[in-house]
């Protein structure tokens, strides 16, 4: 589990996880939001979405990776409710949105992915959900408010291609990336995400301290970094396509998987790793709330755990490690500064501008 510091703003995995995975052993999820917890509460849920009929996601999750396993999975479990989903990035799944509810013709109930939460709860787009599991979940994995949990967790670290970067040459550090010979090999994405140059420069941040971030950062600066558009996946695909050596503040996952079906690249296990949340979030005003709450309570049990960790994802649970084992930080060798959402939706805005100042 992961066990917060309120004055680095670091997570760091603890036996707390006991506590985590016992919770999960609960019932399902109540039918109201905040409140309902008579002994029929799970009866009461299963009956709610058999009503709805049906639930739609908006998620940053790959469809043919794990969403449509999900989907089906969760369909076979609950025969009655239709999954739908929608797949974007997620400035995307904030501005869908942020449009159906402006034309009053919400259509979505949940929300999904790293970067979409502290998004979603600046723009006041979700509402409060609580359930006996998450009840006593730690606090780095829900959030006070009841705003969101988290069934999934993500890492950050550079993409490489392994015919332009030969293995044991690349960067291993933020100081690696100094050198000179890396001067005009570099990119990153340039969105206000975690997943682009801000997320890497609020890593720096918390791992160095504003002051000694601020003066590496003019140093990063010289070595003319390629700001791109698109997604993270986007920028690895440019990394397998040999359009630039390096790609900084990938997902560690999305390489391994493209490495597996036979394409030049790798991830670089940086240390530290930004490490971020991928949370679930209950739309306000869903439609379809209690088909949403038992989607919701699917994603982080045991059977949703392990679709995440088939589809190459990293999930929650520390006793289903993902597939490929490295992608996790063990903590001592390779370990990972955690940001929350709330940490991401107050820095994201000032990591920007630092951007804009130093690196445009």
């Amino acid at each position: 589990m992961l066990a917060r510091s309120r004055l680095t703003g670091r997570y760091r995995l603890a036996t707390v996880v006991v506590i985590f995975f016992t919770a999960f052993a609960a019932p399902a999820l109540a039918q109201d939001i905040l409140t309902y917890r008579a002994p029929d509460r799970a009866q009461k849920l299963i009956d709610g979405a058999r009503a709805e009929r049906e639930v739609t996601l908006y998620s940053t999750i790959i469809v043919n990776q794990a969403m449509r396993p999900l989907a089906d999975a969760f369909m076979k479990k609950y025969p009655f409710v239709k999954m739908n989903f929608w797949r974007g990035d997620p400035g995307d799944i904030v501005t869908k949105v942020s449009t159906e509810m402006r034309g009053n013709r919400l259509g979505v109930d949940l929300l999904e992915g790293p970067g979409v939460g502290e998004a979603a709860i600046e723009a006041e787009l979700v509402q409060p959900w609580t359930t006996p599991a998450t009840d006593a979940l730690p606090q780095g994995l829900r959030d006070p408010r009841n705003l969101w949990a988290a069934p999934r967790l993500s890492y950050f670290g550079f993409a490489y291609n392994t015919k332009l970067v030969p293995p044991g040459t690349q960067p291993k550090s933020f100081e690696d990336l100094l050198d000179p010979k890396w001067k005009g090999k570099l990119a990153w994405t340039a969105h206000v995400t975690s997943s682009g140059a801000p997320g890497f420069i609020g890593a720096a941040i918390a791992e160095m301290g504003e002051e000694k971030a601020l003066a590496y950062l003019r140093e990063l600066a010289k070595q003319n970094i390629t700001p791109l558009g698109g997604s993270s996946r986007a920028a690895v695909d440019q990394v397998v396509a040999g359009e630039f050596p390096i790609v900084l503040q990938s997902m560690n996952h999305q390489p391994v998987i493209s490495a597996r079906a036979g394409a030049p690249v790798d991830f670089i296990p940086i240390n530290p790793a930004l490490g971020v949340l991928a949370v679930s979030s209950l739309v306000k005003n869903a439609p379809r709330p209690n088909a949403g709450k038992l989607f919701l309570e699917f994603l982080v049990s045991q059977e949703g755990q392990t679709l995440f960790q088939k589809g190459d994802y990293i999930p929650v649970d520390p006793a289903t490690p993902p597939l490929e084992a490295r992608l996790r930080p063990d903590g001592e060798k390779y370990r990972a500064v955690f940001l929350s959402p709330e940490e991401l939706e107050a820095g994201l805005p000032k990591w920007f501008q630092i951007f804009k100042d130093i690196f445009k």
